[in-house]
């Protein structure tokens, strides 16, 4: 049975080089899971007390199984929010002027948010096997949440036709955040190593709006946050899709740690690592699209090749895909990934 120690990956966010080659991934598909497992265990985690152990216990099982020395864990802001559901698309969000905003039940959401995330939590941190701590916390970053409130063609709209709102949706959003995660840090942050949100902010050319927003309304509740968990002693990793280079001095000034996701079509993985690996850590390296159109064997070879070049270009830098694992992505080229890492361990 993989013995995992967290600070391996405690190591990689403060960009030293980790006695062990750490995994990492920001998810992991439930059915990949149950696959891998031969278990079936996804449909626990919305019954009883018993039940949701039951589905941890898989879950942080999963990942030991796998050599990770850290779960990763989200519970998003987005998934308790009245009216939402504007983040996946396709229609305006439930703030779209004044009357909107003020109808809206700012007050309410903290409460909202722990009355779902509150039994969740307890029973992953009462599964986490001996030296595995996990790395996550409150999903959902600034950004994905103002595009769930309003939606992202409709803030555009916002902000030429209603500044103010504009304005205020994001400070409300901040103290949203802030209060969530305050919460948060005092309850679990003993047994995360650290904590993280995901805020796609670019797509595969650029920004998904333009740098002076993110500058006046999205950076300064990023700082807020990531200061909020520099004080509880945790670091801070930033995931991120997307072609940001325009904004990453701007990020970089904010204090994170560390940085997630990578794509072949954007940069190569090098470039990140060049670029800024003086400063920060990196996680992931091997593009989707790769996991997904090769075969194993190259998946394999690929892996075993790259990943030690990477581990030697970088300081802090913890092996995985450039975003997550989702149903589409084959079993065996995952599998074929993590014995590639497990082989430059071997080699060390």
């Amino acid at each position: 049975m993989f013995t995992p120690d967290y600070r391996h990956v405690a190591d990689v966010m403060r960009n030293r080089r980790p006695g062990r080659l750490p995994l990492y991934e920001h998810f992991v598909s439930e059915r990949v899971m149950e696959g891998i497992l031969d278990v079936r265990f996804a449909e626990l985690r919305r019954g009883d007390a018993a039940d949701r152990l039951e589905f941890y216990r898989n879950f942080c099982g999963f990942f030991q199984k796998m050599t990770y020395d850290t779960v990763s864990f989200e519970f998003g802001i987005t998934s308790v929010l009245p009216g939402g559901g504007a983040l996946s698309g396709g229609k305006p969000g439930p703030i779209q002027c004044r009357a909107d905003y003020e109808a809206y039940p700012w007050a309410e959401l903290p409460r909202l948010y722990w009355e779902k995330a509150a039994p969740q939590f307890d029973a992953l941190v009462a599964s986490l096997p001996p030296g595995m701590k996990a790395i996550g916390g409150v999903g959902n970053g600034v950004f994905e949440i103002s595009e769930d409130l309003v939606g992202l063609e409709y803030l555009p709209y916002m902000q030429a036709d209603y500044p103010e709102i504009y304005s205020d949706v994001y400070c409300r959003i901040g103290e949203l955040m802030d209060a969530i995660w305050d919460t948060f840090l005092q309850r679990y942050g003993y047994a995360f190593v650290a904590g993280r949100f995901g805020d796609d902010l670019g797509f595969k050319s650029s920004l998904l709006t333009h740098p002076s927003t993110l500058r006046d309304h999205v950076f300064p509740v990023y700082k807020r946050i990531i200061d909020r968990v520099h004080g509880a002693g945790l670091p801070f990793l930033l995931h991120s899709c997307g072609c940001i280079f325009e904004v990453m001095d701007d990020i970089l000034a904010l204090g994170i740690d560390a940085k997630h996701s990578n794509e072949d079509g954007i940069a190569p993985f090098e470039r990140w690592i060049n670029d800024y690996g003086d400063r920060i850590g990196f996680f992931g390296g091997f593009d989707m699209d790769f996991l997904c159109s090769k075969d194993e064997d190259t998946v394999y070879r690929t892996v075993c090749e790259q990943g030690r070049r990477f581990r030697d270009l970088a300081k802090g830098f913890a092996l995985g895909s450039g975003n997550s694992i989702p149903d589409y992505v084959p079993v065996e080229n995952y599998l074929a990934m993590i014995r590639g890492a497990q082989t430059i361990r071997a080699e060390e």
